[in-house]
């Protein structure tokens, strides 16, 4: 009997300790960041955002947001909840076409097939909101009143 209950046991801390190992993630964060390897380009450009709002990290997150976008990953194959319309948000700022025609490197500028950036970003924003709402149905309440504010 003692016996029986050092297997049980061995045998449940082996089933914990295999299932935190797990490292596959329901959705695709942009990549790691250089400079290590927990921190996902979104993470690190989202933050980089908040505390710098350059120029060039402005024209760096929109990249990321459309690999995020163009080629999702992880598990459920799809963009993370609120990155469509975080995104779309930002190419519907009247300024943002300007900032990345101006600011963005060419590779940067290769992501997208438009040159028109004022023309292309406030229409691909539309699609992006409404991908937002056929993805996430519950987004709905929000989106549709500030796709209704924004692109009049």
């Amino acid at each position: 009997m003692k016996q029986f209950k050092i297997y049980l046991t061995l045998s449940v801390l082996l089933v914990i300790t295999s299932s935190c190992s797990v490292t596959t993630t329901l959705y695709y964060w942009g990549g790691k960041t250089s400079m290590d390897s927990y921190t996902s380009k979104y993470e690190q450009l989202s933050y980089d955002m908040y505390k710098k709002q350059t120029p060039e990290v402005l024209c760096s997150m929109l990249c990321v947001y459309e690999d995020m976008v163009k080629y999702p990953a992880g598990q459920r194959q799809v963009p993370p909840p609120g990155i469509c319309a975080e995104y779309a948000y930002y190419l519907s700022l009247p300024e943002t076409a300007e900032t990345f025609a101006n600011h963005a490197t060419d590779r940067q500028k290769r992501t997208y097939k438009e040159s028109d950036y004022a023309t292309f970003f406030p229409q691909y924003a539309k699609q992006l909101f409404e991908k937002e709402m056929s993805l996430y149905p519950e987004s709905i309440h929000f989106i549709k009143p500030l796709l209704e504010r924004l692109l009049q």
